[in-house]
Order: structure tokens, then sequence, then C-alpha cells
């Protein structure tokens, strides 16, 4: 038998194990001290569409720095396709394929390849508009449309869905793509309000109004540098709303609103909204203006857009107005706003409240009417 071990000092090896034990955990806290904390996933959106989203697409550019001076910052441009020159550094990503049609990409089942990819959590879509040169009709658009949404929604369920009113064209050899491209725009308010839900909704943004042929395209149909100004300003609204977790309704259920003509062009489509109504300008103050952009029985939605008219940036807004026929807002997204009886408050959110002289920015909201849908002059004070 061999040896027995040697006795061992019990009081040494408590005092060796502590002090190894001290210094296992100062390492570990000085691991967890330097290390990041895990950075908060960001959304990612998809701008998807044509040309005139990809080729360049500098509206994009404009809208992201926009995001990014608001305080949107935690956002991802997501897509297949590398950004285009614009000038100015931003997130460039994005499924803008020149010459697509939005029929052509449904009926090839392109798009589910291009979500696998980027995994998008909302998809700005103008599209549109090479399917209208091509003469297919609003049906088979809206078609096509539909089965892009149920690929979004198999990709993403809670997928928040932003599709526009696409902007007029004039192309030298399409003398019917105007009157065409106001067909279909009429059409997508219906539809969009058809196909939303809850837990993925589909908000129109329109960007056909006040849009001009002559002065904010290079060539009819693609637009220049106050083209894509007008392109990105129109889409901030919406997805500012939507990163604020605020989504706006769709548009209603029956009668989809037409637009307002363009100044190169003069569609047959006539206008249910009513002309805008303002504040007048006041020194150093704001202004307010109030447009119908669309109405449907029992229900219509309304913007509002406020302008600084004073010659010094103001830190914030508050706009008033008084419904004259018993409209009731039920629901609002760029503001927060209150009713009490007819009268309506509506201030600045954290993000739009900031104006420079002569800035603008726009809130809208869904509310309730029968029978006469007066529209109110709203006033505007800063604060």
């Amino acid at each position: 038998m061999g040896a027995l071990p040697e006795e061992i000092d019990v009081s040494t090896w408590k005092k060796s194990l502590c002090a190894a034990a001290a210094m296992l955990l100062s390492a570990a806290l000085a691991l967890l001290a330097v290390r990041p904390a895990a950075a908060a996933t960001p959304v990612r959106i998809m701008p998807l569409g044509d040309s005139i989203t990809g080729s360049p697409g500098c509206w994009r550019a404009l809208l992201w720095n926009r995001l990014q001076s608001n305080g949107f910052t935690d956002i991802d441009f997501v897509g297949t396709l590398p950004p285009q020159g614009c000038g100015i550094p931003y997130d460039g990503d994005n499924e803008g394929h020149g010459g697509f049609l939005a029929t052509n990409v449904a009926n090839q089942n392109l798009l589910p390849g291009w979500l696998a990819a980027t995994h998008p959590d909302i998809v700005m879509m103008h599209f549109g508009t090479n399917d209208v040169w091509n003469n297919i009709p609003p049906a088979t658009i809206l078609a096509a449309f539909s089965t892009l949404v149920d690929q979004m929604r198999a990709s993403n369920p809670n997928m928040t869905v932003l599709v526009a009113q696409i902007i007029p064209m004039n192309p030298s050899n399409c003398a019917e793509c105007g009157q065409r491209v106001v067909n279909l725009n009429n059409a997508i308010p219906a539809w969009a309000a058809a196909k939303s839900t809850a837990q993925s909704p589909i908000v129109v943004v329109d960007q056909w109004t006040g849009f001009s042929t002559a002065t904010d395209t290079y060539d009819g149909v693609h637009p220049n540098d106050s083209g894509n100004q007008k392109m990105s300003d129109r889409w901030y609204p919406a997805l500012s709303a939507a990163l604020s977790g605020i989504t706006p309704s769709p548009s209603p259920t029956t009668a989809s609103p037409t637009t307002a003509s363009p100044t190169t062009a003069s569609p047959t489509a006539s206008r249910t909204s009513g002309p805008p109504s303002s504040s007048p300008p006041a020194p150093g103050g704001c202004t307010a203006t109030y447009r119908i952009v669309g109405q449907w029985p029992g229900g219509f939605q309304g913007e509002v857009t406020v302008r600084n008219s004073g010659t010094a940036p103001i830190s914030g807004w508050s706009v008033g107005f008084t419904f004259a026929n018993g409209q009731r807002i039920t629901q609002y997204w760029g503001t927060e706003a209150t009713q009490s009886g007819a009268a309506v408050t509506a201030v600045n959110v954290s993000w739009n409240g900031s104006l420079a002289p002569n800035a603008a920015t726009t809130f809208g909201f869904l509310a309730s009417w029968a029978g006469t849908n007066t529209a109110p002059t709203p006033t505007c004070t800063p604060r």
C-alpha cells in the first residue's frame, strides 16, 4: 500500500481559493465594464418601386437626412440594390428597379427573394408607372399590389405598408398616360382600405397632388430636384408617424378620393375635396392651412399644413379650428390632438415643432361627418 498523502493545511487552501475567486470576479467585472451594450435592432425600411425610386431616387437621400436630423436615427434603409450618387451622404440601399412593372414583379415572384435578403419592417412602395405606360388596367395593377402585400406579410406579419398614389406623368410618347395615372390613383384608396388590417396596416401617401410634370420632372416622368423634395416631403409625415408607433388609418372603404390635376394636364377626374382654408399670416407667427384629402360616405381624411410665417425660428406650434357640422376626429398622426365639442386643438409632437422661417410641416387625421363637411378655418399660434 502506498504512503498516505500529507495533511492539507485547510486554512491556507481556503485563503488561496478565495483569492482565486476574487481575481476571476474582478476579471469578469472588467470585461463587463468594457463590453458595449447590445445595440437595439433598427427599424428596417424598404423603398420599393421602379426608376423613380432607384435611378437615382434622390428623394430617398433627402428623406433619410430629414429623418436623421429629427431624431429618427435607429433606422436602416434596406434593399438588394446599392445607392446611386445624390451628392449627400445617406443610406441608399433600395429596391428601385428601373423599368420594372409591378405586375411583372408579382407574376414572376421576385419580391420574396428581396424580402428574404433584407427583412424589412416597413415598405414604402411607389409602383405602377411602367404598368400605366404599358396600358395595364388599374384592376390588374391592384391585383398585383395585393400579391405583393401578401408576400410582405408572409415575410413579416406585422409589416407596415406605405403605398403611394403615384406622381403624375406626361411622357412625349404617351398622351393617355396622364389620365391612366389618375384612374390608378383613384382606385388605390378603396383597395388599401379593403386590404389593410390592424396587424399590418396599409397607409396611402398622396404623391400626386401638387406635383407638376412641367416643373418637377426633367422628362415628364422622373423627378428633378424640386420633384425629389416634394416626394420626400410627402413620404415624411406617414413614415415618421409609423416610426413613432402612430399608424395613420388607410383610406376609406367605399368611394376613393379623386385627386387634383397637375399643372401640365387636365385629367377629367374631379376632386372630392374642397379648397384649402387657411389662417392669415401674422408677423412673427405661424399659419395653418386645412384641406380635405378625400372623403367618402360617413368619413374623410384631413390634412393641415403648418408654416412658420415669421422671421425667426419657432420651437413649437398649436393649431385650433372649430367644425361647423358635427365632424368628429377618430384618429390622427403627426400631432397630439384633442376635441371638445366642435373645437379641435392640435399641437406639435417632438419631431415637428421646430420650424425655421418659411419652413412647414403637416399633420393628418381621419374624422366622421354626415350631411355636410364644411372646411373650418384654422388658426396657428407659436408656443
